[in-house]
């Protein structure tokens, strides 16, 4: 949360917004997007910093939200910091629009699968920034409205990481076996799924998972297991479940917190079925490496469930950053139908 006796304090900054406005004085303040393109919603060539994000899309695929790939780059880099769905990215997945409130994400809800999408992370450049919206969807995007606020500074301060955040999936986690009478362990780690792998000096400020229940029962047990500077099993920060690293308890529950939550919870479940997202922010208490860090989690108690697995990584680091996992073709990014 914003340090409201930072308010006062007078920077040497310039505040600028890029947005979709109609520049012929117009109403018609969005921008279209043609099935199968990429539009540049910012170019921007200065020391700065993205303050606040702020999407809404119309689009007539049902799955949009995972269609559209949202990406940045940061100084010239070839390979995107910010590699997304939009759906994603803003905390909520499976292509699906919930209204939720988080420290730094947010989505409003609306009609349909519609909603507005707010963004708060603190992202500095020091040379330029790009942003962009891939259309892979099966159909033209109607209308993007967006802004993007920054601050222009003559020289970007020294020792800031660059904001990074990576989707990942596994369609399903493979569930191990054991055998009758065996007991259930795992001690190194190796099986459980992986929610960031990154190398270089930054800090880990969390992630959102996404889990659409494959296997039946209660989709949790999975202890978090963070491995940090090439550590080995067991790691520095070792949890006790995958309820209690989203610091809640026996199951989820239908909340919105600052710093955790359920941005998406199965209202109608009886036996915990069906899809969820659930989130967990570092901000108050980010994770630091210096050589390289590993999240991971495993899918069920010792990795013995098979469900449907995708999250968003958010993280800091210094440049350049490990080219860890290729975006999914579109296909293969679509959710299960219920």
């Amino acid at each position: 949360m914003v340090d409201l006796r930072e308010l006062p304090r007078l920077r040497s900054c310039r505040t600028k917004r890029v947005s979709s406005y109609d520049r012929t004085g117009g109403n018609r303040d969005a921008i279209r997007i043609p099935r199968g393109k990429t539009a540049t919603l910012a170019e921007i060539k200065e020391s700065g910093c993205i303050t606040h994000i702020w999407f809404t899309i119309a689009c007539k695929d049902k799955y949009y939200l995972r269609k559209l790939l949202l990406r940045m780059y940061w100084d010239g880099e070839d390979d995107p910091s910010v590699d997304s769905p939009v759906g994603d990215f803003f905390g909520v997945g499976h292509g699906i629009a919930r209204a939720f409130s988080c420290a730094v994400l947010d989505m409003t809800g609306g009609r349909g699968n519609s909603s507005a999408f707010n963004c708060y992370f603190p992202m500095p450049f020091d040379r330029s920034a790009r942003i962009e919206i891939i259309n892979e969807c099966d159909t033209d995007v109607d209308s993007f409205y967006y802004y993007i606020d920054y601050e222009e500074y003559d020289r970007l301060e020294g020792d800031l990481g660059r904001f990074h955040a990576k989707w990942h999936r596994e369609n399903p986690c493979q569930a191990l076996k054991f055998k009758e009478g065996e007991p259930e362990i795992n001690l190194t780690g190796d099986e459980n799924y992986v929610i960031l792998d990154a190398e270089g000096r930054g800090h880990y400020v969390g992630c959102n998972l996404s889990i659409d229940n494959r296997a039946g029962g209660w989709w949790g047990e999975g202890d978090d297991m963070i491995f940090v500077d090439g550590e080995r099993w067991p790691p520095s920060l070792h949890g006790t479940g995958s309820e209690d690293y989203f610091c809640s308890a026996w199951g989820m529950q239908d909340i919105a917190y600052p710093y955790h939550g359920t941005s998406l919870f199965n209202k109608n479940h009886s036996d915990w079925e069906g899809k969820w997202t659930v989130y967990r922010y570092h901000i108050p208490d980010p994770i630091h490496f210096k050589k390289s860090i590993k999240v991971t989690i495993e899918h069920g108690h010792a990795n013995d469930r098979g469900d449907d697995y995708s999250s968003v990584a958010y993280w800091y680091q210094t440049e350049p950053h490990k080219r860890w996992i290729e975006m999914l073709p579109v296909e293969e990014r679509l959710p299960r139908e219920d």
